[in-house]
């Protein structure tokens, strides 16, 4: 395995773990959005139905699989719905939201693990 893949893996778990954490350890602020905005009733809905707390618990478990590298492939796996999920809550809910830089590292780091292990990754799909 190369270094620059192993870089990538750590910052993305680690990225999913403290944004995961937060959510029940509340450690860092979380903006606000305007109450009648599409965004705020999504993510009101998925809060009230208990959806976020399975959410954010995959977004854990995944971030922890892709730090060990023998379960890389299944941390893809696991956060790769999620990780589509993000781009598209900020491509159709938040007008400019993909552009924040949380967003932009996640994306960037999913696809480049995804491209650099697609061999192996492939192979959990046969």
């Amino acid at each position: 395995m190369n270094k620059i893949t192993l870089v990538a893996s750590v910052l993305l778990g680690l990225l999913f773990i403290v944004f995961g954490s937060n959510f029940f350890l509340k450690f860092m602020p979380t903006p606000k959005a305007d109450p009648d905005s599409l965004a705020a009733q999504y993510m009101g809905a998925m809060f009230q139905s208990g959806w976020l707390k399975i959410v954010k618990s995959l977004q854990i478990i995944g971030g922890l699989l892709l730090i060990i590298p023998k379960t890389r492939n299944f941390g893809l796996l696991v956060l790769g719905p999620i990780v589509i999920n993000i781009g598209l809550y900020n491509i159709l809910l938040k007008p400019g939201g993909i552009t924040a830089p949380p967003v932009l590292a996640i994306m960037a780091l999913a696809v480049f693990l995804l491209v650099a292990e697609r061999k192996k990754f492939a192979q959990l799909l046969h």
